[in-house]
């Protein structure tokens, strides 16, 4: 069962974003993009209040590097279309669990460190190059009752 509201063209957009954003991370990689979207649209605190739909989390201005490149433009696949689906009935997986924040420090061959806090939000943890952070119960309570 969905958590939020998501029509064929919004799963498809998810895939894409999740495609664009962590390919090179494999299937996990790819369904904690997707946690950190579902979560932000769910969450509606700090920088994502009055998020309600999956185009809305998509394009938010400055949200994801992605939308920058050709990748996200392309068709969705199936395998993407399956992974953006569970992320949509609420499927999450640590470290995007709680999360609305994810990047990938250094570069593509040369993965950095993860800073212990990022926008003054504590780390969750790493996936292979990415770096995951939680908001504290203080900034976004609402994000722990999600479930």
């Amino acid at each position: 069962m969905a958590v939020v509201k998501a029509r064929k063209q919004d799963i498809d957009m998810l895939a894409r974003l999740l495609r664009a954003e962590a390919e090179t991370e494999g299937e996990n990689g790819m369904l904690l993009v997707g946690n950190v979207g579902i979560n932000r649209i769910r969450a509606n605190c700090s920088d994502f209040k009055n998020l309600r739909t999956i185009p809305q989390m998509i394009n938010q201005p400055h949200a994801f590097e992605a939308l920058q490149h050709g990748l996200y433009y392309q068709n969705a696949r199936e395998r993407e279309r399956r992974l953006a689906q569970r992320a949509v009935n609420g499927e999450r997986i640590w470290p995007g669990k709680f999360s609305l924040w994810y990047f990938r420090p250094g570069t593509f061959d040369n993965p950095g460190p993860c800073p212990d806090t990022w926008y003054n939000q504590p780390k969750a943890g790493r996936y292979k190059k990415h770096c995951f952070y939680e908001p504290t119960a203080k900034e976004c309570s609402n994000v722990y009752n999600t479930f």
